[in-house]
């Protein structure tokens, strides 16, 4: 069924891992669909959002699904996000596609780091937030500390709507403030019972209410300050207005397991929250880069925004689309804003979790998916070849743990690319490349568990088994002093024989290529031979005599030599210029140099003390620190690039989740002398492999 989009409401869920987001909508799913049998669980693995392989064998949330809930003339389009940390892409994405945001916090572990998160993001990208705190049931729930939290944690938007009384004999009792009328819930079922007895406490929460309501309207704000009290209608308009702007985050409260509270809340989604059509105007790019405003009415020109896609080898690619303005048709001539390019489009599908259902139609503000769009990525607007614009670009986390990936069978090297391909386009925080000094292939990604689960993907669904392994560093050599050598090369076979003869000074300079010159006096070497004795240092270079790592900040200057007139040749030359590089780069004072990068970490305050610590223990130095958004401090860095290969953990660890880092290459610096034993002992051992591969 086709809603209009005043009719639709585009909510993303999200929250910490464990605090019940995929439960909460699998409940609100139960109690509107009359043909759901009964409710599943994530320890079963058999809820709607959680249908993937890998989140029914983890009993987690890995990526975002989409379950349509049609409630009283309304389609709630739900976004369930994942709440581990490792796979947050998916919040990010449904950010985009969602015009408010429902914050599960748990009644057991309360206002934890993935609340903060939501919060923030849905603050940065100007939704609109409701707060459900699940669990209330259970015995050591604290509601009230709860809500002292997130007032000290989000500040004076907080408002409660629905407040838990627990009675003697252990059952909950639930306290709508706007009707102020109490009620019980028996088999998931309303009823309603006397108000129970509250003190100040419900003259407290109701005051504080009104004064927010107030605080939205010139009239309600007159009508506060007479001491009159609000009606029933006057304050759910007012929460509507204020959780519209921005200024209100209502706050909700009940149990998903024991179906308690819910019909007060899915009420609320639909009265509170802003439709499609009530969102602001989205400033878009025309082809010509110039701004444009895109707004939610089915009668403009088409524009849908990609905001997910699903690469899977068995079923093909599904793109999942919110239709930002006009309608989609199963006949749309369709044009991708960032290619330029037509798309030819497969099926337009409505889903929830796994099951899609065909449509010939996606309305303006609604949520579908299109089937076999080839070039159609995450974040590309698919829009009318008559007006082409481009809806803002996605940012998401970037990748921050990389390890190396060696294949377990023989011959499945060639599938790794092809395989890896494939999940990053429906994972822009995956990234793949080949390491052309190591010749390793590294992945990269948010996370231990990221890539594990990458990994099993890869067996699962490409049949390609593979390890992770520790990535190899760069390492780089250069000299400190100059040396002089003479490298003669000189061979006699029957006929012709060899001979090269050139005597080359080698010093240090500032270069990442090897710098050669020529001071020759007397034709002692030939004009010919010098593109031959320099080809035979670019190649000796390649390795350098202590671990052998490529060589940089290296001069060479050929100052001399001899030749034969008949057995000198190009080959002579080049073997002469490796010989005089093996003779006296040993003299020349050889060292290792370490890649060293640039850390940007952002961390609470509270924080600052300890990364600053282990980025001594590191070998690293910090250069700084600036105030940071977020309630965040920067802080800034040098470290050795071999030191950090399990920052990720460290960080997410110290800081449960709030921090984040990005590490960028920066130059190469000289080892320290006590530790180049061990990189050279390393080196030799896989020289030795290699050898005994070949």
């Amino acid at each position: 069924m086709n809603y209009a989009n005043k009719d639709i409401r585009n909510i993303l869920v999200a929250g910490h891992a464990g605090c019940g987001k995929t439960t909460l909508i699998e409940a609100l799913l139960f109690s509107t669909d009359p043909e759901m049998q009964r409710a599943g669980t994530v320890q079963d693995g058999n809820t709607v959002c959680d249908f993937d392989p890998e989140e029914q064998k983890r009993h987690a949330s890995l990526a975002a699904a989409v379950a349509p809930v049609e409630y009283d003339g309304v389609k709630l389009n739900f976004i369930d996000a994942p709440g581990l940390f490792d796979f947050e892409l998916g919040m990010y994405e449904g950010i985009q596609a969602a015009e408010s945001v429902l914050i599960t916090v748990s009644a057991r572990s309360g206002v934890t780091v993935g609340a903060e998160k939501a919060f923030h993001l849905a603050e940065k990208h100007g939704k609109s937030k409701i707060v459900f705190v699940n669990k209330t049931d259970l015995e050591n729930a604290n509601y009230y500390k709860i809500l002292e939290n997130l007032k000290t944690k989000f500040g004076p938007s907080i408002c409660p709507c629905v407040v838990p009384v627990r009675q003697d004999d252990g059952t909950i009792l639930y306290v709508n403030l706007f009707s102020q009328k109490a009620f019980k819930y028996e088999s998931g079922k309303q009823v309603q019972v006397e108000l129970p007895e509250m003190g100040h406490r419900l003259e407290g929460l109701v005051a504080a209410m009104s004064e927010a309501v107030a605080e939205t309207d010139d009239e309600l704000m007159e009508k506060f300050f007479s001491g009159e009290p609000f009606t029933t209608e006057e304050i759910v308009n007012g929460l509507a207005k204020g959780c519209r702007t921005g200024a209100i985050t209502p706050v909700f409260c009940g149990s998903a397991v024991n179906q308690q509270g819910l019909d007060m809340l899915l009420y609320n989604l639909k009265v509170l929250l802003p439709s499609p059509a009530d969102a602001p105007a989205v400033l878009a790019e025309d082809a010509a880069g110039e701004p444009v405003e895109v707004t939610c009415d089915e009668a403009a020109p088409l524009a849908a925004y990609v905001f997910k896609t699903v690469a899977d080898p068995f079923v093909g690619k599904l793109s999942y689309v919110k239709v930002a303005s006009g309608t989609l048709k199963s006949d749309s001539a369709l044009v991708n804003a960032r290619t330029g390019e037509a798309e030819r489009m497969g099926k337009l599908l409505y889903v929830k979790g796994k099951k899609q259902t065909d449509t010939n139609v996606i309305g303006a503000g609604d949520i579908g998916a299109v089937t076999k769009l080839p070039a159609a990525q995450t974040g590309d607007t698919l829009c009318e070849a008559g007006r082409v614009v481009k809806l803002p670009a996605p940012t998401f986390p970037t990748p921050t743990l990389s390890m190396a990936i060696r294949v377990a069978k023989k011959g499945d090297e060639g599938k790794i690319g092809a395989a890896l391909a494939r999940l990053m386009e429906e994972d822009p925080t995956l990234t793949y490349r080949v390491d052309t000094e190591t010749g390793q292939q590294i992945i990269s990604g948010l996370g231990e568990q990221h890539l594990d689960v990458v990994v099993a993907k890869l067996k699962a669904k490409f049949g390609v088994d593979v390890e992770l392994t520790v990535p190899r560093v760069g390492y780089r050599e250069s000299v400190r002093k100059k040396c002089k050598a003479q490298g003669r090369h000189k061979k006699q076979t029957g006929g012709h024989g060899q001979f090269g003869d050139v005597w080359i000074e080698f010093e240090p300079c500032d270069s990442e290529e090897l710098v050669f010159e020529e001071k020759v006096f007397g034709g002692s070497v030939p004009k010919n031979y010098f593109p031959a004795v320099e080809k035979g240092l670019r190649q000796a270079a390649e390795h350098g005599v202590l671990a052998g790592y490529p060589v940089v900040g290296l001069k060479a200057t050929l100052l001399d030599g001899s030749y034969h007139p008949v057995d000198s040749s190009e080959m002579a030359f080049i073997m002469a210029a490796k010989l005089a590089y093996k003779a006296a780069l040993p003299e020349a004072g050889p060292m290792i140099l370490e890649p060293v990068g640039t850390l940007k970490a952002h961390v609470p305050a509270d924080n600052t003390g300890d990364v600053m610590g282990d980025v001594t223990k590191r070998r690293g130095r910090v250069l700084g620190m600036n105030p940071d958004e977020d309630g965040l401090q920067e802080v800034v860095a040098e470290v050795p690039m071999a030191e950090m290969q399990d920052f990720t953990t460290f960080m997410r660890q110290l800081t449960q989740g709030r921090g984040h880092f990005t590490l960028e290459f920066a130059r190469y610096e000289p080892l320290p002398s006590n530790l180049e034993g061990k990189v050279i002992e390393e080196a030799k051992k896989l020289r030795g492999n290699t050898d005994d591969e070949e």
